[in-house]
């Protein structure tokens, strides 16, 4: 599956893709648990950092443009503060959101969470509160996001629909989407609301739900692989669909197209730690495939990766197609899932010292691991609880080393890191030094092998600002990789001119 997988990831280009739907913005505020209230039974939180971030059919813009496609938004909010924060984030991206309209009389949909850290758990949610609109649209508004829609629709490769039942997806306006997609040509991939009234999808390309969903949409309980087959089967049948795909939690994936693949795709056991945004991610990573003209195994299992990743991430993280080529790898071969990208370090990082563990960073090349690579990193873990190897990328190896370097492909190099015990996480970088890392990650000890004094350990002024700590490691004497090519080389050269000095 690995091969196949990145070979896919290769193929999928930039594409421009037209998201509809119910645009949200989530919202967190997190804290320290420390007492219960003396006002009433509750839980008081000290609250520390907020942050917000998109969500909704706003999150799939941002997992599709992490996924390197060209965006169009269409969907409404508010004329009020959310809908400032919101626009400004889509406006980051660089997202087309000329089809975002502002409706006065909604207000913008906002989910409010809260999360506490009690002791050295890991945070959880406490509580969340929402703010939001249920009144399908105005006719009006109906008609000008169609109208919108009709035009923007050229040079598109498909058409996600994401129904949040929020409003926006009415029935007369998901209808028409669907139909004007047909007619072009374009897939068309939906999301679906959860009371189970799928008549106006009818026709879409492909209905992506969960179990509870399509049990309420199809009417047959699910319990079994061969129950999510047989009730996504009659989705297809009711409705027109091409295709449908039922997401069943650990349980994997199931595809059903009537007339082709009908298989369950098991997921890669992980730790589960917020299963916010799995959807929304499965639904980008499907639809990317689609516009590529992949099969729709490779969308499903390429989407049942990226969900996997997703779910080890507190709240919505976008995923990058370089974290799922490395999941693919890790999964297939080594790793074990530990290979993560720089905001998947930094977040990794932030959890370990929320549970009171000494987070410790190293970097290098590692062409050709050997004893002095193993020993030092042994020995960088030490420094702590907590230990992430960032290697250098192929293109910063050959400008570090030269053009016949690395031997070792990046990704492999990471994998061989990440079947160490001692380490806990390896992140891939492309700068020549690891100044963003460190700033990004933060870590308590910065670590270097070598002869080095601290001064001139690359990174250390960043970590002492702010109150970091810098170790040089021991070296294991004779070993390194630059040796190691020189005495293959010299092996080579011996074996090649041992017959002339036996003849001479």
């Amino acid at each position: 599956m690995a091969a196949p997988l990145r070979e896919v990831l290769e193929q999928l280009g930039g594409p421009r893709v037209l998201v509809v739907g119910d645009l949200m913005l989530d919202r967190y505020t997190r804290g320290a648990v420390e007492r219960v209230s003396q006002e009433a039974p509750v839980i008081v939180l000290r609250a520390g950092e907020q942050d917000i971030r998109l969500g909704g059919a706003a999150n799939v813009v941002h997992m599709l443009h992490a996924l390197e496609a060209e965006v169009v938004c269409a969907g409404v909010v508010g004329r009020d503060e959310a809908a400032c924060q919101l626009l400004g984030l889509l406006q980051e991206l660089g997202v087309d959101a000329d089809l975002v309209v502002a409706d006065a009389a909604r207000r913008t949909t906002l989910k409010e969470r809260f999360v506490g850290l009690a002791g050295t758990r890991h945070p959880s949610q406490m509580l969340r509160v929402d703010y939001e609109s249920r009144e399908p649209l105005p006719t009006e508004l109906e008609q000008q996001i169609l109208n919108g829609l009709a035009e923007k629709m050229a040079g598109c490769g498909a058409m996600l629909i994401s129904d949040y039942a929020k409003g926006v997806c009415t029935p007369r306006l998901t209808s028409a989407v669907i139909e004007l997609a047909r007619a072009r040509n374009i897939p068309v991939l939906v999301d679906p609301r959860a009371d189970g009234e799928y008549e106006h999808y009818r026709g879409a390309t492909l209905v992506k739900a969960n179990r509870l969903e399509t049990e309420r949409a199809s009417g047959r309980p699910i319990q079994t692989g061969k129950d999510a087959l047989a009730a996504g089967a009659e989705l297809c049948r009711r409705y027109d669909f091409a295709a449908a795909v039922v997401t069943l939690d650990r349980d994997g994936m199931a595809l059903i197209e009537p007339n082709g693949c009908q298989a369950v795709f098991p997921t890669t056991a992980r730790e589960v730690y917020d299963i916010t945004g799995a959807g929304d991610m499965v639904l980008a990573a499907m639809g990317l495939c689609l516009v590529a003209g992949q099969p729709l195994e490779n969308a499903v299992a390429l989407g049942n990766v990226a969900a996997g990743i997703e779910v080890e991430r507190s709240g919505v993280a976008a995923i990058s197609r370089d974290e799922i080529k490395a999941a693919v790898l890790a999964q297939s071969q080594l790793g074990g899932g530990k290979i993560v990208s720089l905001a998947g370090a930094a977040q990794v990082a932030e959890a370990s010292r929320q549970q009171g563990r000494r987070v410790v960073f190293t970097n290098g090349c590692f062409d050709l691991l050997h004893v002095g690579h193993v020993s030092y990193l042994a020995e960088a873990a030490a420094k702590g609880d907590f230990l992430i190897v960032a290697v250098n990328s192929d293109a910063s190896v050959q400008r570090l080393k030269g053009p016949t370097r690395p031997i070792i492909g990046e990704y492999e190099r990471a994998a061989m890191l990440a079947s160490l015990q001692c380490v806990g996480a390896v992140v891939v970088f492309s700068e020549d030094t690891p100044h963003a890392l460190l700033h990004a990650i933060r870590p308590d000890v910065l670590v270097k092998g070598g002869t080095y004094t601290t001064e001139q350990v690359v990174g250390h002024a960043v970590v002492e600002a702010y109150g970091g700590e810098v170790c040089v490691t021991n070296v294991v004497d004779g070993f390194s990789t630059t040796r190691i090519l020189e005495s293959l080389s010299q092996n080579k050269n011996d074996a090649e001119h041992a017959p002339l000095r036996r003849a001479s």
